[in-house]
């Protein structure tokens, strides 16, 4: 009688696929379309790296995206599971040759805490782009000093929306990433490029009705998987804020703080920007943040003790009393004496951003330092087309719009 041996049964990959596949770089940097095939990829690779001895360990941010992955390499897998050959444990998302260091595992990772506590041949970081920096140069990559293992990054640039979610301190780490790899003439980085367009295994029907429902920059990101960081129509544009930008600032007559209080899980806008007495502004911090209003009350009330503001500005039409009451509840509870008032938004948001844009283009409004996040929100906020409020510009336009009025800041409402 014969007995049928188990078999590792893989996808057969498409041509972009089998690209990086192939490639030995020992860091691979992969820029691809939504449904592009990008983790599948990666899983066909994982298993490949499994079955040749290898510790691989895949980190995504969220379950769902994890549940891809491990979902491909299951299936791969499944008959070498089911004679007994590899061990599986579903609870942990790992398969492994008992006894040995040969495993695949998948887990959840958004920043360096949470992908600690393991070693690895092959480290495979998808969504890369949403993650913490430090998930990779201080954890992830000393994981690699055993036997001088290999690494994968993975993204689809992210949208304005998207970056909410992200964990990273600079919304472009991505970018920057993949255009070093391009730059590396050692072999030692390679990078990839594909859209979803280039999958073979998806309806080119259905992905031309989906670009008829997105926009035009939408299209560019997630379709072409284009790095996009600076949005055709946005009001400000990066030459003018890096022409203008200053390691320090003079004195200041006045510093205001512009706060824009969160709408549902989105951030706080919490910016400070002061006025010199040539009538040039200074952003001196951004301290925006996703947090409970104790939290961002916190935030605001302690950003203008430290630089000694002189107000803190929040909305009324959007909140007011709610900031009123947070802001003051966290001066009270800190003993921190505060001025604040109430500003009106008399105009749609792109009426009010304007003359403070104008403003940044004839050079009049100095970056004290890098302020990616913010940065970010400013080039890549399209009015009309942008679905998300953008609390930072929101806050910085509150607090330049103000030191811009000549005289006292006129506000609605002072009550500090």
């Amino acid at each position: 009688m014969v007995t049928s041996v188990p078999t590792v049964r893989r996808r057969r990959p498409h041509e972009m696929q089998q690209r990086f596949i192939s490639s030995t770089a020992k860091r691979k940097v992969i820029r691809a379309g939504r449904r592009g095939g990008k983790t599948t990829g990666v899983a066909i690779l994982a298993v490949e790296q499994f079955i040749a001895g290898a510790r691989v360990l895949y980190g995504a941010p969220t379950q769902d995206q994890v549940s891809s992955f491990w979902w491909e390499v299951k299936k791969a897998l499944t008959e070498p599971v089911e004679a007994g050959i590899f061990y599986k444990n579903e609870s942990l998302k790992v398969i492994e040759l008992s006894g040995t260091k040969q495993r695949i595992r998948a887990k959840t990772c958004w920043n360096a805490d949470t992908l600690r506590g393991d070693n690895a041949d092959l480290i495979i970081l998808d969504e890369w782009q949403l993650m913490d920096e430090d998930a990779w140069g201080m954890v992830a990559a000393p994981m690699l000093l055993d036997n001088n293992g290999d690494a994968v990054f993975i993204y689809t640039p992210a949208s304005l929306h998207s970056r909410s979610a992200s964990k990273a301190r600079d919304p472009q780490h991505a970018s920057k990433l993949f255009k070093a790899a391009e730059a590396d003439q050692s072999g030692r980085m390679e990078a990839f490029h594909f859209t979803s367009g280039e999958n073979p295994y998806i309806s080119s029907e259905a992905l031309d009705e989906l670009i008829q429902d997105m926009t035009a920059l939408a299209y560019r990101q997630e379709i072409l998987a284009e790095d996009v960081d600076e949005a055709p129509g946005a009001l400000w544009k990066r030459q003018d804020i890096d022409n203008a930008r200053v390691t320090e600032a003079p004195d200041l007559e006045r510093l205001f703080i512009g706060v824009d209080p969160p709408g549902g899980s989105t951030e706080c806008g919490i910016v400070a920007v002061g006025k010199a007495a040539d009538g040039d502004l200074y952003v001196i911090a951004d301290r925006s943040i996703q947090a409970s209003p104790d939290q961002w009350g916190e935030a605001v009330v302690f950003l203008y003790d430290d630089l000694k503001a002189d107000r803190i500005l929040g909305e009324r039409n959007y909140g007011g009393d709610m900031v009123e009451h947070v802001i003051r509840t966290a001066a009270s509870n800190n003993n921190i004496g505060i001025s604040f008032g109430l500003v009106n938004a008399t105009r749609g948001k792109a009426v009010r951003a304007e003359p403070v844009s104008a403003k940044y283009e004839q050079g009049h409004v100095h970056h004290v330092g890098n302020f990616p996040q913010l940065e970010d929100e400013m080039c890549m906020w399209v009015p009309g087309e942008s679905t998300r409020s953008p609390n930072r510009i929101d806050a910085m336009v509150w607090a330049a719009t103000q030191l811009m009025t000549k005289g006292e800041p006129r506000v609605a409402v002072v009550l500090g």
